[in-house]
């Protein structure tokens, strides 16, 4: 082959390679005029339930499991030494009224106590106070002093700090100490022995960290702090139904003085045969009062779940009266939701309004909706939610309703919900979905073609659910690809929230989640850096991106979003490449003359298997890195396979 021909087969075979990379690459055109949906606050958010002990032995700080010894084997949680007796004679709290009496063991080289091991051990950090308190009386009512002696005891048995207390009363008191811990240890315990010949009654055993939050976590609080959710929905779930009514979920149990708030129990202790945990009961430390503090501490407006008259459908017939409230009998549960708007909203001279104030809060929490019912189905939902939306609208026209769907993604049940739910006229209709990953990139158009008059979509729970239904990378980028779908639909979709929201590693009966902790750290999943990279990006306006004018959702593997903030005066473009190459993506934005520089964060792996660990927390995170407009009015920029970027100029 001469020079000539060699050179003219290069320049072939490079216009080739030319052409390739032509076809492959992708044009967005983002048209910056003329949003197409408003944004709600509301978009993006998280979604509670006290399942994988979310509550008591996880947000909920304190230590001690069945503090006020009102499981159904009062001593549950306890080990108890020496001469230890159990009554409910003259209690400290009417609704919580059994106690422990410690008497002397005899000789005075014996010793009467007990000991708590807390939620799979207590969790001390070296250099952290805590808090101990008891209520505490003398038993016998001669006017003597006694003693006891509180100490932190590591899990080899040795003793991390004590204290000795002096009771001095015969009328119940609140007794503390402080106790500093000088190292680290995961499955410490708390350990209480009498020092004196006169006993004591002990009722309220608490151990908090001195950093807790109202008495939450400190750290699961900052976690839920760093997705700047815009709502949060909670008691559940399937807690708000209970397996039977007696153990729904009832809010008024939840307010006022958290040592009276009588113990309830928890439907997922028994739930999942292969995951028992005996143990599980709620507290109410978390209360209602506590979820409200906490959605505006966060950021996050506030939905509140309340039960519709019906237990759960799953675990009990329709035609058993026993389960769901006759229509007749449903009015004490309506009163539960307007007295609910009350507590939340209503001035201090009303009755739910000044137990607000004096809790601590008389400010109203501004609630703006409220979900009645969480995953009911069929003819027995509608009828009772009617009775409910009628009075509600009355007394409160500017509170927005959620209704019920039920638990599936579609459906004759699915479909009758919503058409009961457009006839009632609700605002928002919950959808439920978990689903594998290659569902949630297929569905990433679900809300196109969905009526965009009547109520609105709320995605109340959702999760990709992959095989071990693990944290993983395959599973956080399937749900960013289908979150482009929301937020390009925003006229349709309200709000979302991720579920569930918490999981301890040692307590566990549900996965994925989207938080983890064990009891000294939590643990930000993958998906968890997906939620917040939307959750931080939402913008104000929706803005259409199409490419060959249609929606970019899924060609190639790729899927898109274009928003503006109007608060920062940016442009948000969200993109997830799925596919397996890296793909050459031009962005531009038609209707602007000049772009200024900007940043990216991008959040990829190479391996869809992957997971943030305990051992390993930062396996998968996003990475920030600034860019610039290659035009005055186009980004250029490559998207790795297998990553979702954000693009804000």
């Amino acid at each position: 082959m001469n020079n000539h021909h060699f050179l003219r087969t290069l320049c072939l075979c490079l216009a080739c390679l030319t052409a390739s990379s032509l076809s492959a690459s992708h044009v967005f055109t983002v048209q910056t005029s003329g949003p197409v949906a408003k944004i709600q606050p509301t978009m993006y958010g998280v979604f509670f339930e006290d399942i994988n002990f979310g509550a008591d032995g996880g947000l909920y700080a304190d230590l001690v499991e069945n503090r006020s010894f009102e499981f159904p084997q009062h001593l549950m949680g306890w080990n108890t030494f020496g001469k230890v007796t159990l009554s409910d004679r003259m209690p400290a709290f009417e609704r919580n009224p059994h106690y422990v009496t410690l008497l002397s063991a005899g000789h005075n080289q014996k010793f009467t106590g007990i000991e708590n091991h807390g939620y799979f051990g207590m969790g001390l950090k070296k250099g952290m106070t805590y808090d101990f308190s008891v209520y505490a009386r003398l038993n016998e009512l001669q006017g003597k002093s006694a003693k006891f002696r509180v100490e932190l005891v590591a899990n080899d048995d040795q003793v991390i700090s004590g204290q000795e207390v002096t009771v001095t009363g015969n009328q119940w008191e609140k007794c503390t100490a402080h106790l500093t811990s000088d190292r680290t240890d995961a499955h410490a315990f708390l350990r209480i022995f009498l020092e004196s010949e006169e006993g004591i009654d002990m009722d309220q055993i608490s151990l908090m960290p001195a950093d807790n939050w109202h008495g939450l976590r400190a750290d699961l609080v900052q976690d839920l702090k760093d997705l700047h959710p815009g709502v949060f929905r909670f008691p559940g779930g399937c807690i708000v139904e209970g397996t039977d009514l007696a153990t729904r979920y009832q809010w008024k149990n939840t307010v006022g003085p958290v040592e009276n708030r009588p113990l309830n129990e928890n439907r997922w202790n028994y739930t999942f045969a292969y995951r028992l945990y005996p143990n599980y009961y709620q507290s109410y430390g978390l209360g209602f009062y506590e979820y409200f503090l906490l959605s505006e501490y966060i950021g996050a407006s506030p939905l509140p779940v309340l039960n519709c008259g019906m237990a759960c459908q799953f675990q009990n017939e329709d035609s058993d009266r026993n389960a769901h409230v006759s229509l007749q009998d449903l009015q004490p549960y309506i009163n539960d939701a307007l007295d609910l708007i009350e507590f939340a909203n209503g001035d201090v001279k009303t009755k739910w309004g000044k137990l607000r104030a004096d809790m601590g809060h008389p400010q109203p929490f501004h609630l703006k909706e409220i979900a009645i019912g969480n995953e009911q189905w069929g003819s027995l939902y509608p009828e009772r939610l009617a009775a409910f939306v009628k009075q509600i609208r009355a007394r409160y026209p500017d509170i927005k309703i959620c209704g019920s769907a039920g638990p599936y993604a579609s459906g004759e049940a699915f479909d009758y919900g919503w058409e009961q739910m457009r006839r009632q006229s609700v605002d928002l209709v919950d959808e439920h979905y978990y689903m594998n990953p290659q569902w949630f990139l297929a569905n990433a158009n679900r809300y196109d073609k969905y009526p965009r008059k009547g109520p609105k979509v709320f995605a109340g729970e959702y999760a990709a659910h992959g095989k071990g239904e693990r944290n993983n990378w395959e599973a956080a980028l399937s749900e960013a690809a289908f979150m482009t779908g929301l937020e390009r639909n925003a006229d349709v979709v309200y709000q979302s929230t991720y579920a569930p929201l918490f999981a301890h590693a040692q307590g566990w009966q549900w996965k994925p989640d989207l938080i983890w902790f064990d009891n000294l750290r939590s643990l930000r999943t993958v998906n968890w850096y997906v939620q917040m990279m939307y959750g931080t990006n939402k913008g104000t306006d929706v803005l259409r991106l199409t490419e060959g004018g249609k929606p970019v959702q899924g060609a190639d593997g790729l899927y898109a979003t274009a928003a503006y903030d109007k608060t920062t005066k940016s442009y948000i473009v969200k993109v997830v490449n799925a596919g397996k190459t890296e793909q050459s993506v031009s962005i531009l934005f038609k209707g602007l003359k000049h772009l200024k520089a900007g940043q990216q964060t991008l959040l990829h792996c190479d391996d869809l298997k992957a997971e943030n660990s305990f051992s390993h927390p930062d396996v998968v995170v996003p990475v920030t890195s600034a860019i610039g407009a290659s035009g005055s009015n186009t980004l250029t920029v490559t998207v790795p396979a297998q990553s979702f970027a954000v693009y804000r100029l």
